[in-house]
């Protein structure tokens, strides 16, 4: 395994394990809390649903650009997207979203284990970054779930 597929996976584990770590620690009261109103009000509980449906999301689409593809199609509205996630996703409880987050991590951190140099070298294009290598694609599966859990630390006055 090369040293880059390494760093990745050192990443993908310790984000895994903050946020496990975080959301097991919130009293039921926390899991309400409005994070964000814009563009709909999203709780503590629905940010965890959308780390679940971004997760297999980006894995799909990761897959894509490394067997060649072009990744996220041309002109994708990420905003319809999570409103739409966030609708298949309303009456999951946390707890299952919990071990959900936990199974498409593993299954992120098994498919990275696959990988070479040269197909973390691919391109193709992410939902939010445009046109990036596989490995910055993959970093920002990491950072994703690391900007959203400040803001949720933040929140929480941690």
């Amino acid at each position: 395994m090369s040293e880059r597929v390494d760093r990745l996976l050192q990443r993908l584990e310790k984000g895994l394990n903050k946020t496990l770590s975080i959301f097991g620690s919130l009293s039921p009261a926390q899991w309400e809390v409005v994070l964000y109103e814009e563009p709909y009000p999203w709780t503590v509980r629905d940010l965890l649903a959308h780390f679940v449906s971004a997760e297999e999301g980006l894995l799909r689409l990761a897959q894509d650009i490394a067997a060649g593809g072009p990744g996220t199609p041309e002109g994708f509205d990420y905003d319809a997207f999570n409103a739409a996630e966030q609708e298949r996703l309303a009456d999951v409880p946390a707890e299952r979203l919990l071990r959900d987050l936990q199974e498409a991590r593993r299954r992120t951190i098994e498919w990275v284990r696959t990988l070479s140099d040269g197909d973390l070298d691919r391109v193709g294009r992410h939902p939010a970054l445009g046109e990036i290598s596989l490995e910055t694609f993959i970093e920002a599966i990491y950072g994703h779930q690391l900007l959203h859990m400040r803001d949720l630390m933040n929140a929480m006055g941690r």
